[in-house]
């Protein structure tokens, strides 16, 4: 156990070996799940900085503010990270859709019997 890391007052995060640590993304006011994503250190510094959310996104390989293009903008109230710092909490005021499908939250669907079924 590294006691400075999991019980001190320093942020220091553990990133993975591809420098990512992911992120997981609810709902301020209800704890809704909106979005699981992943953040590198200059994702995680312009998120404190702005108070906005930023990302790394895997598939484009480059960093993103949610609601850049969309103006889904993700306001962060508060941000949390777990013992061993390798995954971070975000609860936010989202104004719009947290996923690029235009769903409110990217769970929108349930796995029954192997298939998926549109959550009403």
């Amino acid at each position: 156990m590294d006691a400075n890391r999991e019980t001190g007052t320093l942020l220091d995060p553990r990133y993975d070996a591809s420098g990512l640590i992911t992120a997981v993304v609810t709902d301020h006011a209800s704890g809704e799940l909106l979005m699981v994503a992943h953040m590198n250190a200059e994702a995680l510094d312009r998120t404190l900085k702005s108070g906005e959310a930023h990302f790394w996104s895997r598939s484009r390989a480059s960093l993103w503010r949610k609601g850049e293009t969309s103006g889904s903008v993700l306001s962060v109230e508060e941000i949390r990270i777990d013992c061993d710092q390798d995954a971070i909490w975000l609860r936010v005021k989202a104004a719009g859709p947290a996923c690029h499908t235009g769903e409110r939250s990217c769970f929108y669907r349930v796995v029954e019997g192997g298939k998926l079924r549109r959550d009403a």
